[in-house]
């Protein structure tokens, strides 16, 4: 099942702003632990996808994973060794916005230990800073 948007109203999007750092989706809202990234970056559904493959063979399907992004973002590309003109690319690939903040994935029903291991292996998945967040440890 590919992570991609059913309709998008505009099939180009304009590249825009990665500057700042992220508003919301800055805790742990469904799960007990979490992946947060340190970086703005632009994650890729293929790379999203990965990640999730990753995280659901290290819980051994057990317990439940919310993936908190979403590729809704197309990038264009234009063919090597094309001159310049004629328009703007083909979309190539369907990107998540992030920035340093936000939380990427949330894990429950497994134990920190399987959680931390999971998470580490869907970070390799994407390759830029991350950190790994506990809503017990939050609280104190």
């Amino acid at each position: 099942m590919p992570l991609l948007p059913k309709r998008v109203k505009y099939r180009k999007t304009q590249r825009g702003s990665r500057s700042g750092n992220a508003s919301r989706m800055l805790k742990i809202d469904f799960g007990e632990f979490g992946l947060q990234t340190l970086e703005r970056a632009w994650i890729t559904n293929i790379q999203i996808e990965a990640a999730r493959v990753a995280m659901t063979r290290a819980m051994k399907r057990k317990g439940k994973l919310w993936i908190r992004i979403f590729p809704d973002k197309s990038v264009t590309a234009r063919p090597p060794e094309t001159r310049m003109g004629k328009g703007k690319g083909q979309p190539e690939k369907w990107v998540a916005v992030v920035r340093p903040g936000n939380v990427l994935f949330e894990l429950d029903g497994v134990t920190e230990t399987v959680a931390r291991e999971s998470l580490r292996l869907a970070a390799k998945q994407a390759a830029h800073p991350h950190e790994f967040l506990s809503r017990h440890h939050a609280a104190k």
